[in-house]
């Protein structure tokens, strides 16, 4: 399967002619919107608002195109490259409309008409305006977050094929949420759910873009239930940069009122979020999750969040890591060192002034988001900023800095912290099986992104069940080996499924030593399993019996399943203190120092919890000096290869030292886990943008990401004016 994308930002459809694609030996078929008009628009995973429903993205194009990269055709030939050389065929008439490629200010058009605004997000608590009438200074700034993404190494790609025979169709390569896409693509296509099996194979990061139901998705299937045949589609690097999900592209305007110390008394944000041409699978998360999560670790007695989303006909958006709260995460701590400024202490003073104390947990936020009350479980915040900067030992770097800035260079360090969500509900379940050779299978509906997911799971159960590591294995993303599953995203893997297979690996373990019991002729109090043999206590009391042999003398098998439900989240904290320097000459910044501490509970793989961690910062530094999907102003984008669209290499990420800690165990699970996978990222634009003012002295500098050398550069000059 080839797709046939639009070249034009926005315009109406006059015709599609199919005719010389056909001609083409080895074409089997093209279709355009007419030949998939049964097929519904691609719903909401989640936040899904009403208001929102009308601008879902049909499967093919129908009417309208509204951005560059748009299928309006699909091509199906015998192999790739015909099927290439037979889209080119395809002639599309399309008549232009004017393109709408900022709507900070006014809503932009979708069709032919002036859209009315398709959803608004309001979260706050307290007497605001009260707030800002009784405060001693108001701290004013306006503050945007470029539009960038997930790259993986991997691009898309999917393989459909329908067994007749069984009435089966199976999908390869899914991710992510392989339940919620199988349940989603049966409703689409007009089938029973279990007639719809998705497999997950090694598919590598996720970051959030990948595994959500696009467009081709749904073709490939569809076309493997017409044809009878298998159906395969890989894009290349040019459609992913135009038409998988891009993220962030904020701009807020936000207000403190303080007190004579700095203290916080409200917080007033109004944003405006661009989600491109239409409102994918993840709806209104982003900024809802921007609005709900922009307090942080701070005591914020009033607040107040506005969020306008907007449509223009740019690429549809989604989650990438720390969705909402990569962007605003860089405005509370920009607000947060402007206030520093405004009474005069400096960043870190201002910071533990504000801090919500240890003594307030569980913290109720007055918040809420992806249908959960925001209720901090836990958490120490002074104790981990101390911590991180005794591992930075910050006050010799601030000596070391200032001794440089004398000698002419402009080097400066910032600091940011932040608190994470992980850990979402509403459950997950577990089944564990001892197969006759004595081995392990833990089955489980997550689903692996590159996390680690097979490690901390067989880690888990390993030690909860009494047997060695290396001899279990994790199934994951098979839709066809357990009926229910939530997939892997919201950083929630090793909380709720690590807790489902400890319930699960406990329960298995008491039925294992009862049915020993029985064939050892022993009471199952004076048994134990240990590295998959079943011992006595008093060893020197008689014969052991090995796992295998348990599981072949079993004729109903040994297996145990249970569930973990949740309501609320779990939230990890952190810090981090960048160090960088910046070249006058050539507006780049080098960063020199990087140290990140982060309490997550309880860390089951440190070694994994780093790896996320170090792959975090690298997209954090991404976003917040490289990466950047521009446009022109006919809305073509500009940013289509890696020479323009820039990633950061090993050259850009420097070596980040790691303090993982586990003074705030949650209450909300026995293991007292929080998930890992998203605070490498988080605070990261934050961080390099307190450096960078540092290292031109003046405070405020940088109020846009990505702070690429042409902006830069342009601050200083503004600056020497």
């Amino acid at each position: 399967m080839r797709v046939v994308r639009s070249p034009v930002a926005h315009g109406k459809i006059k015709s599609i002619d199919v005719a010389a694609a056909l001609k083409l030996p080895g074409v089997h078929a093209v279709w355009t919107a007419k030949d998939v008009e049964h097929i519904p628009p691609i719903p909401f995973r989640l936040t899904g608002l009403k208001t929102l429903e009308p601008y879902r993205q049909p499967v093919l194009a129908k009417e309208f195109v509204r951005y560059v990269g748009e299928p309006i055709a699909v091509v199906f030939a015998d192999d790739q490259y015909i099927a290439e050389d037979a889209a080119e065929l395809v002639e599309e008439q399309i008549d232009l409309l004017p393109a709408t490629l900022v709507s900070f200010d006014q809503p932009g058009f979708f069709d032919h008409v002036l859209s009315s605004e398709p959803g608004v997000i309001r979260k706050g608590y307290g007497d605001i305006d009260a707030a800002f009438k009784n405060a001693h200074a108001v701290v004013s700034l306006e503050l945007s977050v470029g539009r960038h993404s997930g790259v993986p190494m991997e691009t898309r790609g999917a393989i459909a094929r329908y067994d007749e025979s069984r009435d089966i169709l199976e999908m390869h390569g899914a991710a992510k949420v392989p339940h919620w896409n199988r349940d989603t693509l049966a409703q689409m296509l007009g089938r029973k759910r279990e007639s719809v099996q998705l497999y997950e194979g090694h598919v590598g990061g996720g970051f959030g873009i990948r595994g959500e139901i696009y467009p081709e998705d749904v073709l490939v299937c569809a076309a493997a239930l017409e044809f009878k045949r298998p159906i395969k589609w890989i894009e290349d690097r040019r459609e992913h940069l135009i038409a998988a999900n891009h993220s962030r592209d904020q701009l807020h305007r936000v207000r403190a009122a303080i007190d004579s110390e700095g203290k916080i008394l409200a917080i007033d944000d109004e944003f405006f979020h661009d989600n491109g041409a239409y409102m994918r699978t993840h709806a209104a998360t982003v900024p809802d999750l921007t609005a709900a999560m922009l307090p942080g670790p701070y005591s914020v007695p009033a607040y107040r969040a506005v969020g306008h989303i907007r449509l223009t006909n740019k690429t549809p958006c989604g989650t990438y890591r720390a969705p909402g709260r990569y962007e605003s995460t860089f405005v509370r701590e920009r607000l947060l060192d402007a206030i520093a400024a405004k009474v005069g202490v400096d960043v870190v003073e201002i910071r533990r002034r504000n801090l919500i104390d240890k003594s307030a947990m569980p913290y109720k936020l007055g918040l809420e988001t992806l249908g959960t009350h925001i209720v901090y479980d836990s958490g120490d915040y002074s104790k981990l900023l101390d911590k991180t900067l005794a591992a930075a030992d910050w006050k010799n770097l601030q000596q070391q800095l200032f001794e440089r800035r004398a000698n002419g260079e402009k080097v400066g360090a910032g600091v940011a912290m932040f608190v994470e969500k992980s850990g979402l509900g509403p459950f997950d379940t577990v089944k564990i099986e001892v197969k006759s050779d004595g081995s392990i299978e833990v089955i489980t509906g997550v689903a692996s992104i590159g996390q680690g997911v097979e490690t901390v799971v067989a880690q888990i159960c390993a030690d909860a069940l009494g047997v060695n590591y290396s001899n279990i294995k994790v199934i994951h993303g098979q839709t066809d080996r357990i009926d229910k599953g939530m997939g892997a995203f919201a950083s929630r893997v090793t909380v709720m499924c690590g807790e489902a297979t400890r319930l699960a690996a406990t329960k298995l373990r008491k039925e294992v030593l009862e049915v020993a019991a029985v064939l050892m002729q022993d009471k199952a109090e004076v048994l134990d399993l240990v590295d998959e043999q079943i011992v006595r206590l008093d060893r020197s009391s008689g014969p052991s019996m090995s796992l295998a042999e348990l599981a072949r003398q079993h004729p109903g098998g040994l297996s145990a399943e249970a569930t973990f439900e949740s309501t609320h989240m779990v939230y990890p904290y952190g810090v981090h203190v960048a160090a960088a320097r910046v070249d006058a000459d050539t507006g780049g910044v080098t960063i020199e120092r990087y140290v990140i501490a982060y309490d997550i509970g309880k860390a089951v793989n440190p070694k994994l919890v780093e790896g996320q961690i170090a792959g975090g910062l690298a997209q954090g530094i991404g976003g917040a000096l490289l990466e950047e999907f521009l446009y022109d102003e006919n809305g073509e984008p500009l940013s289509v290869t890696f020479a323009d669209y820039l990633m950061p290499t090993s050259r850009e990420v420097p070596e980040v030292s790691m303090l993982i800690t586990e003074d705030a165990p949650s209450p909300l699970n026995p293991l007292g886990l929080k998930g890992a996978g998203e605070g490498g990222a988080n605070p990261v634009g934050a961080a390099i943008a307190s450096a960078i003012d540092d290292a031109l002295q003046r405070p405020g500098a940088v109020t846009r990401l990505p702070v690429t050398p042409q902006r830069l550069k342009a601050i200083m000059a503004a600056a020497k004016a």
